[in-house]
Formats: structure tokens, sequence, C-alpha cells
């Protein structure tokens, strides 16, 4: 299914609680650096723009695009495979959650180093780890992610040596991506949060892994299985920066 098509039948109320989380933006900020300008490719609502920069936005679903705040970067309804710009346009860009969703990421990936004369930031995610209790109720997410999730060899390919930056996931992240809550379990328990995670709508049994949730919760199940969990204030679960300098570099 193509990202756009996704996003215009799941987005609806996205923004609402897919919000940019302080201590992740911190992370690519740092990496995309205090000047220059930016190019946003996948950019959704728009969190983890920069603001007080000068950002272009380019996102291909309407659904997305309607949901942006007012003020925020210029946006142009295009795909990652075909950017509507000239060679070495943009200084710099970014790319966060979404190049697995790109129907042809290395078309994608050589666009993106086709106008950015600078450093490309890239948020991704490894395939689930395996011990992560999610999967016990949603197995179909590991296979899921081993489908989608590009290597960091193909990334390479195109964009040239890498920089691997962790990203922990904090407790109380705000931003309701797939793992962010993975101290809060009850959070699963809601359509409307599982709505702005993009994996629940490509996998089969939710149904049936929410009503095994819901009664491990009850009973006192989870905590006595994965209660370890709620020790930690943050967690790596495989989402990392993939950081590329200008081109060139390397």
């Amino acid at each position: 299914m193509a990202s756009d098509a996704l996003y215009d039948r799941i987005g609806r109320g996205y923004g609402a609680g897919r919000r940019a989380d302080p201590r992740i933006a911190a992370l690519i900020h740092g990496e995309l650096g205090e000047t220059g300008s930016i190019l946003n490719v996948g950019a959704g609502t728009g969190s983890y723009e920069p603001v007080g920069r000068d950002v272009t936005a380019v996102e291909p679903s309407q659904a997305m695009i309607d949901q942006r705040p007012a003020g925020a970067a210029p946006v142009i309804q295009a795909s990652a495979e075909a950017l509507p710009f000239g060679d070495d346009s943009f200084d710099n860009a970014m790319a966060l959650l979404t190049i697995h969703h790109w129907p042809d990421p290395g078309r994608g990936l050589a666009e993106l180093r086709r106008v950015v004369r600078g450093g490309i930031v890239i948020l991704t995610c490894d395939p689930l780890l395996p011990q992560f209790w999610l999967l016990d109720y949603f197995p179909d997410l590991a296979a899921l992610d081993g489908d989608i999730m590009p290597g960091r060899s193909g990334i390479e390919a195109v964009l040239g040596p890498l920089r691997r930056v962790p990203v922990p996931i904090p407790h109380d992240c705000v931003d309701g991506f797939l793992c962010a809550f993975w101290r809060r379990p009850a959070a699963y328990l809601q359509a409307g949060v599982r709505g702005r995670m993009s994996s629940f709508a490509r996998i089969s049994g939710v149904d049936d892994g929410v009503a095994r949730l819901a009664a491990d919760l009850a009973s006192g199940e989870w905590v006595a299985r994965y209660g370890d969990v709620m020790t930690h204030d943050s967690l790596d679960l495989g989402y990392h920066l993939l950081v590329a300098g200008p081109r060139g570099d390397g």
C-alpha cells in the first residue's frame, strides 16, 4: 500500500497524538546543525521541524498536509521518489520514520542525495527486538518490521558512509509512535492510539492481541511477566538516527 493512500486512510487525527518529543527533537536538531536550509521529506504534520529555520516540507498525503498547524513550514505535495527541486537545492535534509513507507526507498534516497548538498538525518528503526513484550501480543509486528525496515547497508550504498546515533525512548514519550508506550501498556488498548501507528493497519490478529493484553493487565499477569520494564526511565528499542555527511565526504 502506497504511503499516501495509507495515511489518507489512517491519518485523520494523526496530529493529535503524534507530537514532537523534546528529547528526541534535541537529538535531531543537534545533528541538523544551526544554519542552512532544510528539506523535510515525508514530513507528515510537521513534527520535529526546527522553528525559525528555512524549512521546506514534502508530503504525499493530503490528509497529513491538512493537519499541519498554522505557521508550519511551507509544504509541497510530492513523493520522495520524484522531488520537485533542482540539484543541490538544500543545505541539509531530514526524513523521520518515513523511508520504510516509500514504495521505492532506493530511488527516494537517490533523489534526496541529488537535491541536498549537505548532511542528511534519517530517523529509522531496526526490526523489533524479539524480547520486546509487545510482540507477545502482536507477533505479526516482527515479520512486518523485517519486511519493511530498510537495512543500513542499502541506505549507505546510496548516501555514502553513515553515522549511527541511538535514540532511546523515554518512558513518557509524547510522540505516539509504535514503541512509545513501552511502559504504558494500557495505551495499546485504545483504538485511537493504535490508529496513529501505521503498523497496526498492516497486520492481522489485532483484536485478539488487544483482548489478551486487556486480560493480562486486568489479572496482573502483564506485571508478573514484564513488570521489570517499569524500573527503566528510557529504553533502547532499536530507534536511531542515520546521519550522512555532505556529498563526497568519506
